[in-house]
């Protein structure tokens, strides 16, 4: 058996040389780490020079998460390479304080709020057509095809699926933590700050189109006598025209829509300043 370079017994040890470094990870970052490491300082063991991108998901965090992280107390971005001893902090996103000196890693807020959704998240696909906004979703839908549509459509990505968010093509995207799609729906509006986007009832909840007025003739050749006797009011999909109108149903919707609005006047609690 052949005897190893002088090279490669050098490379070898190099590898096998392992650093360690100190990471704290704030706020709802801590919903990825293991119970053992949330909410305080820990020691992260390496071997050669990660990018701190890879030794941040290496520990479980996404990329699409973070918005500061400090080596040293020194703003880096994703490409910073760790060497050992290093103190590392990592933040989620900072809607409500002034970072403006601090490189942010997350990409700026898309212009235009819209939406497309694992295969686990019908109702809440449906919840968000409810209040309003633009939200793709299938159940036949796969991780490729979820990530090119979001890219070539410049969509925000809604998960219960962590591993989707480490794709390199991702760049906007949320993990929700419920399972609940009441609590989903909360969740998405407070951590996108939805408030002022709400526009109730102007998407149809079976295939996202927008639904505009029509008069009680033209819903006549679509909804039963009995409900053109009771009603006044109707709207049409203009994509599948499905008609709607307030039937028995619209207490439920009505409920789902006053929690939307109640969210939204709940501003979250400050963060935290930046620090170690």
């Amino acid at each position: 058996m052949p005897r190893p370079t002088k090279r490669r017994r050098a490379q070898d040890e190099h590898r096998a040389i392992e650093h360690s470094s100190e990471f704290r990870f704030y706020e709802e970052l801590n919903d990825f780490l293991v119970p053992k490491r949330r909410q305080r300082s820990f020691e992260h063991r390496f071997t050669g020079n990660p990018s701190v991108k890879d030794a941040i998901e290496a520990l479980g965090v996404p990329h699409t998460e973070i918005d500061v992280i400090l080596v040293n107390g020194h703003s880096v971005d994703f490409s910073e390479r760790l060497r050992g001893s290093e103190r590392v902090a990592v933040y989620p996103t900072f809607e409500r304080l002034d970072v403006a000196p601090l490189t942010r890693l997350r990409p700026e807020p898309l212009r235009v709020t819209r939406f497309v959704l694992d295969v686990h998240l019908g109702t809440l696909a449906r919840y968000l057509r409810l209040i309003g906004f633009d939200t793709l979703w299938r159940n036949d839908y796969d991780d490729a095809t979820i990530i090119r549509v979001a890219h070539d459509e410049r969509r925000i990505i809604l998960t219960r699926d962590r591993g989707i968010l480490r794709n390199g093509r991702v760049t906007h995207a949320y993990w929700l933590r419920s399972t609940d799609p009441a609590e989903q729906l909360e969740e998405v509006m407070r951590a996108l700050d939805l408030r002022r986007r709400l526009r109730p009832y102007s998407r149809c909840l079976e295939c996202n189109g927008l639904i505009e007025p029509i008069g009680r003739d033209v819903a006549r050749r679509s909804v039963p006598p009995r409900v053109l006797e009771r009603q006044r009011d109707f709207t049409r999909c203009a994509v599948c025209g499905r008609v709607y109108w307030a039937g028995s149903h619209q207490r439920g919707l009505d409920a789902v829509v006053a929690r939307a609005r109640s969210t939204a006047r709940t501003r979250p609690p400050r963060k935290k300043p930046l620090g170690n």
